[in-house]
């Protein structure tokens, strides 16, 4: 009898066990589910993303279809149309590789009722990550909460091997494929798993892998791998990296420095998966409560990128323009929201997620709560990353900054990091005025850092209390 496959952020034909062993048994068909509520959440609204999801899909029933296959695109309920779709085409069961976050599972669990209840199995199976949660248990069976003996445990799990994508995939004949509501427009970054391997072999052949722990954080260097948006859909897996990388095996200090970030994404998944709170709350208790700012006027200038401190505003007109951000960037706008303009971590947890094509739940937040210091293995909370500096450190000549606000292209030798200490000849020189074509500064910088380790510090002892 026939097996539905039912994918969703596992984008890919190849290492899918699921697909690779339903193949195997019997006739298959293969659908995706638009589910327009998921779609509606404030998270997953991201016009960037969906375009890369839609084109992914589109890659993916071309795929399918080379192989006397191709994809069906339902739209509405899971749960409703799973059923309904099993029932038409008399299908015995319906697999999936697992969800961790708390909404996956949750859609899970009625899934599985609807199903059920239709007398169609629903097996949802691991494929997705190197190392399931369970399998990494930790001392009292709760996981890690600190990254070192995460990934200590993780780096001893074995890489899965390599599935091969099925020669054939046999099923009923199918519609073309219907995108209902998707995007049809091209995305800012081609999709698909041969895009996806073609960026990897590059990173790897330009040799950026070898040279990743001292390139990483040149900001203007290009030296990262922009593989996130395809681990958020599967369109290649860790396992598919680490393969590539020369695992298991020794490989070189640089490969091994990417291989620690991408075990950085595993253990942001495992924490979300064993502590669900963290998709909607600090994980710290003792930091739920912290008084934050309602300052919109400095939230708008954030979004903007017109804070008046040129990495900042480079950072996030990188986003907005390009759909992704340098992780080193991140890291500097993530810091200026929260702790120079004292502005809710979430507020920019959500921004992120409507613009970056990779918006994965999982990752963002833990990217969030960690600047923020309100997560697991948090920097602390009186880590406050001063703009100025990190703009000297990582873009010391201003390229990263030029290319993203060209009103400062014309500026020239170190006030690149400083603008507001331009003199009128030398903005004369620039073509920019300050506070005209580029806003001055709209914080003190060392005003704000002290006024939030004090509510950081009024946040802790009312906890305390």
């Amino acid at each position: 009898m026939t097996q539905v496959i039912w994918f969703r952020r596992d984008l890919r034909l190849a290492d899918h066990p699921a697909l690779h062993e339903a193949a195997a048994a019997g006739p298959v068909a293969c659908v995706f589910v638009v589910d327009p509520t998921i779609l509606g959440r404030r998270h997953h609204d991201s016009p960037n993303r969906l375009a890369f999801l839609s084109a992914g899909l589109r890659a993916l029933d071309r795929a399918l279809r080379e192989r006397g296959s191709g994809l069906v695109i339902l739209h509405g309920d899971p749960a409703e149309r799973l059923a309904q779709f099993a029932g038409e085409h008399g299908a015995e069961r319906v697999r999936a590789l697992r969800e961790i976050t708390p909404l996956g599972r949750d859609r899970d669990e009625r899934v599985l009722r609807a199903l059920t209840a239709a007398g169609v199995a629903f097996d949802p199976e691991p494929g997705d990550l190197v190392a399931e949660p369970e399998d990494i248990p930790g001392s009292a069976d709760e996981g890690y909460q600190v990254f070192t003996p995460f990934s200590k445990a993780w780096f001893e799990v074995p890489l899965p091997d390599h599935l091969p994508a099925p020669e054939r995939i046999d099923g009923p004949a199918l519609p073309e494929l219907d995108l209902g509501d998707l995007p049809r427009d091209e995305p800012l970054l081609p999709a698909g798993p041969d895009a996806a391997r073609q960026r990897l072999v590059a990173f790897i052949a330009d040799g950026h892998a070898d040279a990743y722990g001292d390139a990483r954080n040149d900001l203007s260097g290009d030296a990262t791998s922009v593989l996130s948006p395809y681990l958020r859909f599967g369109m290649t897996t860790a396992a598919a990296i680490g393969r590539a990388l020369g695992l298991p095996g020794k490989i070189s200090t640089g490969r091994m420095s990417f291989w620690r970030q991408v075990a950085w994404r595993e253990f942001a998944h495992h924490l979300m998966a064993r502590r669900p709170i963290v998709a909607t709350a600090a994980m710290r208790p003792e930091l739920r409560d912290i008084s934050w700012e309602n300052d919109e006027a400095g939230y708008e200038a954030w979004c903007a990128g017109r804070t008046g401190y040129p990495l900042v505003d480079a950072g996030m007109r990188q986003l907005v323009e390009s759909g992704w951000m340098h992780n080193r960037a991140r890291m500097v706008v993530a810091s200026f929201l929260v702790k120079d303009l004292l502005i809710d971590w979430r507020r920019g947890e959500s921004f992120f997620m409507r613009h970056l094509i990779d918006g994965d739940p999982g990752a963002n937040n833990f990217g969030w709560q960690w600047t923020a210091g309100t997560g697991a293995d948090a920097a602390p909370y009186f880590r406050v990353f001063n703009p100025i500096r990190q703009s000297e450190r990582f873009d010391p000549d201003g390229d990263y900054i030029r290319r993203w606000v060209p009103e400062l292209a014309g500026v020239t030798g170190k006030k690149i990091h400083q603008p507001w200490t331009l003199d009128a000849d030398e903005q004369a020189a620039a073509g920019c005025a300050i506070g005209t074509d580029y806003p001055e500064p709209i914080v003190d910088h060392a005003m704000a850092r002290e006024r939030a380790l004090a509510r950081y510090a009024e946040a802790k002892d009312a906890a305390g209390r």
